[in-house]
């Protein structure tokens, strides 16, 4: 089973627009409001893609019961922890010439719901996949990726992580199966700029010495290089299109890594499963299909 952890749902509520304005009453053109959540993505798309898995993390208030209702309507099992007060995020996203995103912080998670989700996780197996993706509330110390890391660590679990500093660093020394930083991400662990493949390959090669088995790091339009867990090189283009919505899209080539893997059980196909789930939902308005990371799949 896949397991993903979101401590920071939210509702994302989709604006396009021609142009913003700032200043100025506009009216959209359209309008979506959809689950969100670096998790929640992972666990969207490889539900799309026939892969089972559940949604772990945190839910308050109307909000949070709207966000279980969308997943539910959507295949997407969840197993979320009831917080008491407040209210889960509602976060504004706007499509215009660029995007443009408003993130809200999020409901306070106390140490006792923490506690209760490490004692969820301590029923995974070796069997298990672990996705730790996204940022953490302000009222939760950063070491709680490591934290999990440490009691999942202990089962065998194969751990992937997304996440930024020292998030994903304080992870390494437990050797998760895999973590994506996408280049900027990379570079800021390492204070310098990741332009090409050579640079994403280097600095990659570091984050496998800290502990890491697997390094993929998206690129964005320029498409994603991996060093697999024996050293080997790979290197994938983006299929060529209009990008609509790069929201999701990062989390979407995690999902669609570990579908690839899952099926195929070599590394080659696994990440071209991975930039072909990115890609497709970088080039649609919501998250990938199947139909659309299989149609960009067999023609790369």
């Amino acid at each position: 089973m896949i397991y993903t952890v979101t401590f920071n749902p939210a509702l994302d509520y989709i604006l396009e627009l021609d142009k913003l304005e700032i200043g100025k009453i506009q009216k959209s053109k359209t309008e979506l409001i959809l689950p969100g959540g670096k998790g929640i993505n992972v666990s969207t798309v490889l539900t799309n893609l026939e892969v089972e898995n559940i949604a772990l993390g945190y839910k308050a208030g109307f909000v949070g019961a709207e966000i279980e209702r969308l997943l539910k309507n959507m295949n997407v099992k969840t197993d979320f922890i009831d917080l008491e007060g407040g209210n889960s995020r509602i976060n504004v996203k706007i499509s215009a010439e660029e995007e443009t995103a408003i993130n809200t912080n999020g409901p306070q998670i106390s140490e006792n719901k923490i506690l209760e989700l490490l004692e969820k996780l301590k029923s995974l197996t070796e069997n298990d996949y672990l996705v730790l993706s996204g940022s953490i509330p302000s009222s939760i110390k950063d070491d709680i990726y490591e934290r999990i890391c440490g009691i999942v660590k202990k089962q065998n679990v194969k751990i992937v992580v997304d996440a930024t500093k020292n998030l994903l660093v304080q992870a390494l020394k437990y050797n998760p199966f895999l973590i994506k930083p996408n280049n900027e991400e990379l570079g800021e662990i390492f204070d310098v700029e990741i332009h090409t493949k050579e640079d994403a390959y280097v600095y990659g090669k570091k984050l496998k010495e800290m502990g890491a088995q697997n390094v993929l790091v998206s690129m964005g339009k320029t498409g994603a290089a991996l060093i697999d867990e024996a050293g080997q090189e790979y290197f994938l283009k983006s299929p060529e299109g209009k990008r609509v919505n790069t929201v999701g899209s990062g989390d979407s080539m995690v999902a669609g890594f570990i579908a690839g893997f899952l099926k195929y059980k070599n590394y080659n196909d696994a990440l071209k499963m991975g930039v072909s789930a990115g890609s497709a939902s970088a080039l649609s308005k919501y998250l990938a299909t199947k139909e659309e990371v299989y149609n960009l799949f067999n023609n790369i």
